[in-house]
């Protein structure tokens, strides 16, 4: 505690010298020292010690150094003597180039306390360049009708000097045609011009050469020369002219080599020769001729190297559009580099003090300066540290920043901190440097495991085996050690029927999913699970999300045929008259198949038939059809084997058995297959027996009817020709009927009945004709392959196995007429039949009318009343 005492007063004297003669150095301003270019290396600038007002002892003791913006080693303080002298030759073109004034900005630093002196140092320029143009001889051609006057522009000369040692004037030799004027543009640099004093002759000479001298203001002057050769030409009445005499582009200073910066373009009224133009370069500096070129033919200016803005911001070019016939026009182009943000801010450390005691309140850790490239918003900077760190960053002069302890630091809670130091622009994009001091912070829980995917698509075929690894979901962590460690797991499906824990489970470690049984696509096409991943910090932070699992379907089912029914029972016959025709539709195969896509694509084959080339089988709609007219020689019965086949990988397929029959026509009674008549023949005696009596049953009811038909009709007649039971001669044609009274039609009229029914049949395919009431339960007017005639009651007429009498024909045309309803299908119903007194239907007409278009249509169709 003593010796602390004692040393309180002496640390006091020593700040409060500080503060003195920090006071005396803040009214010191900067200060501007010049020196010419090219002064030997060690030559004498400036005494600082003298202007800062500081002894030469104490510069050495303060640690004082000269920082130069570039770092370039191009002065030296001597500590000794405190003078600034030069530590190489100063080369004022290498410097600044075309800028004047050239000023080089240095700083001088001193430490114990911190001061920050800024200073300036002017290179002064001297006459050591002389004027050179860019060609040794220039062309120039001139048409002989150039009236005195007229100016062409020449070629200028290029001095690197600036000021009075720069160009000042031009001359010409001596000649009787042409005399020089010197031209000062805005941008202060001069042009010749050469005037036309006398006219020109081509007869008399074709061709002038003249001297053109440039002289710049040195002392003494320095000059340079080029020949001029003018050529005299004929008259060319158009010079080419350029749509716009300046063109402004603006080019980013990123932008690519070979890019199209602008397009010239001039016209020329003159044709052939004369009204060809090429471009070129007017006045082309070295610069500009390795930047940018310029395509003679179409007048293009591209890139050909890099910009850099912070080098060169604007480049004027002059472009001469020249004719075959020698006149030429000018344009300017002015390309202004466009600064973007593409140079980083850079961070040099000058001091740096390690280690810090600890317990040191506010010590100085490290003095830095920032600086970047770029200007305006791209050059302004914004300096920072983490914000969780005791430390502090101070602002000082010139982008000199002062890194500094805040509060007392304590090595046994922290031995280590990663101070890192960030600059960034405020250019866009912004661009930012970053500079670590030292190293190794501790880890904190605050990122939760984030997954690749926030939704995976797993597919797994059905019927797969048991434990079938079906994909992994990955999280990472970017935490270190065991905040870093994931652990996977599965959350409570959405759907609570949904049975997840027999369906899938995870590898709690890598993240791997399994199928614990086999999957049905059938029954489960798709289902979705959450997935979690949970860190093993503290607290433990988590993320989840959504595995999709779509089964994919196999070819596990084979086609299914649902007609004809192949359930064991009777076997479904079709029908096929022989008249049918190549093309006829015999029946479908329908089928369907329990799985989807590909595998449920069915095709239909014909393995075997009792007469191969008699049916084929439509592969894609299972339609089977005759494939040739049919004969007598073919056999009546026929048995098709049917395959269906789906398109899986392997292939499934079911057969189905089909029978045919072939018939003369549909009044043809049908005849069972031979298993089936022997499988009636096995019948119980007793089915027998039911059989007998219920044809017994309904043919009494029959005749019952017919007679009951038959004397309402007798009743009728009598009532309208004065008795008996007489029936119109002009209804039946005569030799259809026979005369011995028995009442039957003859046996030539029931052939001619069986023949009317087929044709009428054969026309209502032909026809169209929708007869959907008229065919039996279960068939219906698509399916006429099953061989059934459009009417029950022509069905009934054809199928008789004995002869009918007269009254039964007349009854069967009666039902034909009143259930069918027949006459509405042909006109108005009140012309053919008509109510009676007792509100019965009297169709006599229809009948006769009937009849005699029978007769026709049988006549129409090769049937004579002979057959």
């Amino acid at each position: 505690m003593e010796a602390g005492g004692e040393c309180f007063p002496e640390q006091r004297q020593v700040l409060i010298l500080f503060l003195l003669l920090g006071e005396a150095l803040a009214g010191w301003e900067s200060r501007r020292y010049s020196v010419m270019e090219e002064t030997e290396s060690g030559s004498f600038v400036a005494n600082l010690a003298k202007d800062l007002g500081l002894g030469v002892g104490e510069l050495a003791a303060r640690g004082a150094r000269v920082v130069s913006e570039d770092n370039e080693p191009g002065l030296q303080l001597d500590l000794q003597t405190g003078e600034l002298v030069l530590s190489e030759k100063l080369d004022r073109e290498e410097m600044c180039g075309s800028t004047d004034p050239c000023v080089m900005h240095f700083q001088v630093l001193l430490k114990n306390p911190l001061g920050v002196f800024r200073a300036e140092l002017l290179v002064r320029d001297i006459n050591d360049h002389s004027p050179e143009f860019p060609e040794r001889e220039m062309t120039l051609k001139i048409l002989e009708t150039s009236p005195p006057g007229t100016v062409f522009a020449l070629k200028k000369a290029q001095d690197l000097d600036v000021g009075n040692n720069n160009i000042q004037n031009y001359s010409i030799s001596p000649n009787s045609h042409f005399r020089v004027s010197t031209r000062t543009r805005g941008d202060g640099r001069k042009y010749p011009e050469l005037v036309l004093v006398k006219e020109l002759d081509r007869e008399e000479q074709a061709e002038l050469r003249v001297t053109l001298t440039a002289l710049d203001g040195g002392s003494p002057p320095r000059s340079g020369a080029a020949q001029v050769r003018i050529l005299v030409l004929d008259v060319n009445d158009n010079a080419p002219e350029f749509v716009q005499k300046l063109y402004q582009v603006q080019v980013p200073e990123n932008s690519p080599v070979g890019m199209l910066v602008v397009k010239v373009s001039a016209r020329d009224l003159d044709t052939g020769t004369n009204g060809e133009i090429s471009y070129s370069y007017f006045y082309s500096s070295q610069e500009i001729s390795t930047t940018f070129e310029l395509n003679n033919f179409s007048g293009e200016v591209r890139l050909i190297k890099k910009l850099d803005f912070e080098t060169i911001s604007s480049y004027e070019l002059e472009i001469e559009a020249s004719d075959g016939g020698g006149l030429s026009g000018r344009c300017s182009v002015s390309i202004e580099v466009v600064d973007v943000n593409d140079n980083f801010p850079e961070l040099t450390i000058s001091s740096l003090t390690s280690p810090i005691p600890e317990n040191s309140p506010e010590t100085e850790v490290a003095l830095f300066r920032v600086r970047d490239r770029d200007s305006g918003d791209n050059g302004k900077m914004t300096c920072g540290i983490q914000d969780d760190l005791p430390f502090l960053l101070k602002p000082s002069e010139e982008n000199f920043y002062t890194l500094v302890t805040n509060g007392a630091l304590d090595r046994e809670s922290q031995a280590e901190y990663n101070i890192t130091i960030t600059v960034s622009d405020l250019g866009t994009p912004r661009l930012k440097t970053q500079h670590n001091i030292t190293v190794t912070v501790s880890d904190v829980n605050d990122n939760a495991p984030a997954f690749s995917q926030t939704t995976y698509t797993l597919r797994v075929r059905e019927n797969n085996s048991p434990a079938l690894h079906i994909g992994t979901v990955s999280a990472t962590d970017r935490d270190a050690g065991a905040n870093a460690q994931v652990t996977y797991s599965l959350l409570p499906p959405r759907d609570p029927h949904l049975p997840l824990a027999s369906l899938v489970s995870i590898n709690a470690d890598n993240g791997q999913l399994f199928a614990l049984r086999s999957l049905d696509y059938e029954a489960l096409q798709a289902f979705e699970v959450r997935v979690g991943a949970a860190d093993r910090g503290s607290p433990a932070l988590s993320s989840q999300a959504l595995v999709r699992v779509l089964v994919l379907d196999d070819n596990d089912n084979a086609p299914f045929v649902l007609y004809p029914l192949q359930n064991g029972s009777a076997p479904c016959t079709e029908l096929v008259p022989r008249a049918a025709e190549a093309g006829y539709l015999v029946t479908k195969v329908v089928a369907v198949d329990g799985d989807s896509g590909q595998n449920a694509w069915l095709s239909f084959q014909l393995l075997k038939a009792t007469e191969p080339g008699l049916f084929g089988v439509w592969a894609h709609n299972g339609e089977v059809r005759t494939a040739r007219l049919l004969s007598e020689r073919d056999a009546v019965r026929h048995r098709l084997l049917v395959l269906v086949k789906d398109n899986g990988e392997p292939p499934l397929s079911a057969s189905v058995t089909l029978h045919v029959l072939l018939v003369d026509g549909f009044s043809q009674p049908y005849l069972p297959l031979p298993d089936v008549a022997a499988a009636e023949a096995r019948a119980d005696p007793l089915t027998v027996y039911l059989v007998i009596a219920l044809a017994s049953v309904s043919s009494l009811f029959l005749c019952s009817a017919l007679a009951f038909v038959a004397v309402r009709l007798c009743r009728r007649s009598g009532a309208a020709s004065g008795g008996g039971c007489a029936v119109p001669e002009g209804h039946f044609p005569g030799h259809l009927v026979d005369v011995s009274g028995a009442g039957t039609l003859s046996q030539s009229y029931q052939y001619e009945i069986e023949k009317d029914m087929m044709t009428r049949a054969q026309m209502t395919r032909d026809e169209g004709l929708d007869y959907t009431t008229s065919f039996p339960p279960g068939r219906g007017p698509s399916e006429p392959s099953r061989g059934y005639l459009p009417n029950k009651h022509e069905e009934d007429l054809s199928g008789t196995a004995g002869g009918l009498n007269l009254a039964q024909v007349k009854r069967r045309l009666l039902e034909n007429c009143i259930l069918q309803e027949w006459p509405r299908k042909e006109g108005n119903s009140s012309s053919w039949c008509e109510r009676t007194s007792n509100g019965r239907t009297d169709c006599s007409l229809f009948l006769e009318r009937r009849m005699a278009r029978d007769k026709k249509l049988l006549h129409s169709k090769g049937y004579s009343q002979q057959n």
